[in-house]
């Protein structure tokens, strides 16, 4: 199939005119795995697009955040692409500040995308992003340390049995943690593993009023179980360690479990990056003895297109071609089925050869099919979201918070005084912003 005669079809890259002089696009992306792939796989993309020039910056989760964020609000015109979240696509959206994409290519198939995925970028219809990957959270661990320990790991584990198993799989003198999360301070970092199990301890963020709820009795089980398990348990400097270096951790052998984003799955079984692929095991993010929610998590990277960049066509061209159902059978041909994006698209799902070659493909799909962001509590809340809440204040907020849990954990203070600060913080800047009245 010729890619360029494909995507000529309705993305105007043909009204380009296929230029003698080449147009620069510059794209902002995170630094993870999945990216850093797709970075060494556009001479695909450049072969069929000669007159277009892609100028990559590369950043940390947190750092990437704050700078598209800046760039878009003031209308920087920085970037001609951005890598963002499914936090900020609809808020965004809403604000005109990004480009509608809802004249990409018949063949892009805009259909296959998962519902549960695409919906999360669509204002009113209209489709304001396409996801380059999609993740739910799970827990992935070790099966010959669980063997080992006598631990028969439940496909719905409850935390009971997670501090069971963290306690039966350390052994420190061999530099093996039971248990290694998230500590690494942000909303979309510590925050989002913590909302999302504090969820599936029964709490919320906020009561039908706006009121912050960090002196409930769950918030407090569920910082005091994390602090608990990560101090006795965890990794030395956990308060540092965020999704890559739990990443790089697990593929060392040096964590029992890690409970992360279902994405990391293809990673930690890919036999030339990690000691352990042979001996990984998957289960349903845990929940709370008596708590029927599985702390509901839904999460995608996209790429979007800022509405003030002046190379539309040649970015939706790039958009398309990284997000299509072509890049993934490229990244099949180049590193196995098993690397392909997960989670955006249900043929991928339906295709035996990745379903043969990924063991974790059916827990991911039913963990993000499984997944209510209109309901992410078993209490009523005001808001949506997942492992996040879908306000333009969970930013600043989720990341101030995050800085006093990540502190909580590095021993600075306790759980008691963190939740405490919290409830001040967030009360006060919630009272700001008129949501208290």
């Amino acid at each position: 199939m010729n890619y360029r005669a494909w995507l000529c079809g309705a993305v105007s890259a043909c009204a380009l005119g296929f230029a003698a002089h080449a147009e620069t696009i510059t794209i902002a992306t995170v630094n993870n795995g999945d990216m850093i792939r797709m970075q060494k796989l556009t001479d695909d993309f450049t072969k069929d697009h000669p007159d277009i020039q892609l100028e990559w910056v590369t950043l940390e989760e947190n750092v990437l955040r704050q700078r598209v964020t800046t760039d878009i609000a003031t209308k920087g015109g920085q970037y001609d692409v951005m890598t963002i979240g499914n936090y900020e696509v609809p808020i965004w959206g809403k604000q005109g500040w990004l480009m509608a994409l809802d004249d990409l290519p018949a063949g892009y198939d805009r259909a296959d995308l998962l519902p549960a995925i695409a919906g999360g970028l669509s204002v009113e219809g209209k489709l304001y992003a396409v996801p380059f990957y999609g993740e739910s959270a799970m827990l992935m661990y070790r099966t010959d340390l669980a063997e080992k320990a006598g631990i028969k790991m439940s496909d719905q584990p409850t935390w009971t049995d997670i501090k069971a198993a963290a306690k039966a799989m350390t052994d420190k003198d061999n530099e093996v943690y039971g248990i290694c999360l998230r500590g690494k301070a942000g909303w979309g970092e510590n925050m989002a593993f913590l909302t999302a199990m504090s969820n599936s301890y029964g709490a919320r963020w906020f009561d039908m009023d706006w009121k912050p709820q960090f002196d409930s009795p769950e918030w407090k089980a569920t910082l005091t179980d994390y602090l608990d398990m990560m101090k006795t348990y965890g990794p030395p400097g956990a308060s540092s360690n965020g999704f890559n270096e739990n990443l790089a951790l697990f593929q060392q052998g040096k964590c029992g479990m890690w409970i992360d984003a279902t994405v990391a799955a293809s990673f930690v079984t890919n036999a030339k990056d990690s000691t352990v692929a042979d001996s990984v095991g998957f289960a349903q993010f845990p929940n709370k003895d008596g708590v029927d929610n599985h702390g509901n998590w839904l999460w995608s990277w996209n790429l979007a297109i800022p509405a003030s960049t002046k190379k539309a066509d040649a970015a939706k061209a790039f958009v398309a071609w990284a997000t299509s159902r072509h890049y993934t059978e490229l990244v099949a041909a180049s590193e196995g089925w098993a690397a392909s994006p997960p989670g955006t698209r249900t043929s991928l799902y339906e295709n035996p050869e990745y379903q043969k070659a990924a063991p974790f493909a059916k827990m991911t799909l039913d963990a993000i099919n499984s997944v209510d962001t209109k309901k992410p509590s078993v209490q009523e809340v005001p808001y949506t979201g997942g492992q996040f809440v879908s306000i333009p204040e969970f930013q600043g907020i989720g990341t101030a918070v995050g800085q006093l849990f990540s502190a909580a954990l590095a021993g600075n203070m306790s759980a008691d005084q963190a939740l405490q600060a919290a409830q001040a913080l967030t009360s006060r800047e919630m009272t700001k912003a008129g949501y208290i009245k």
